[in-house]
């Protein structure tokens, strides 16, 4: 047996539920209006940092992260990805495309890593304990 109030919780849970959906969208359409930058890095040192946002220009980059080993790096306009490299497994080049604000592509054996920053700095929070 169905109640009214019954009704009344289904239907709030059914709108809450949607609610992560709202809260990122307005997260991505806030940093949106900020450059955004791939940036390379081997061995944990920064070796290039590509603006991307209002790119058009296609290009391919070859780094030498050690001796034998080498990584194509292929950018498209706003996007960014690990065409080619001599790794066993090939996991940065099937990662793919990325071009989105924290998303990474990483060949662990060449430790050579592609992530997408954003250049509006982030707010910080400043807790303050009042006694």
């Amino acid at each position: 047996m169905v109640k009214p109030f019954d009704i009344i919780i289904i239907s709030l849970l059914i709108v809450l539920s949607f609610s992560p959906v709202v809260v990122f969208a307005m997260k991505n359409t806030s940093s949106e209006s900020s450059d955004l930058y791939a940036v390379i890095s081997i061995n944990g040192e920064v070796v290039d940092r590509f603006l991307l946002t209002g790119n058009k220009e296609h290009q391919l980059i070859t780094y030498y992260p050690a001796p034998g080993r080498y990584n194509i790096i292929e950018i498209d306009g706003e996007r960014i990805r690990n065409k080619e490299d001599n790794s066993m497994h090939q996991v940065a080049v099937r990662t793919d495309w990325i071009q989105s604000p924290g998303e990474t592509s990483l060949n662990l054996p060449h430790r050579l890593l592609i992530e997408i920053v954003s250049d509006s700095p982030k707010p910080t929070e400043i807790d303050v304990l009042v006694q």
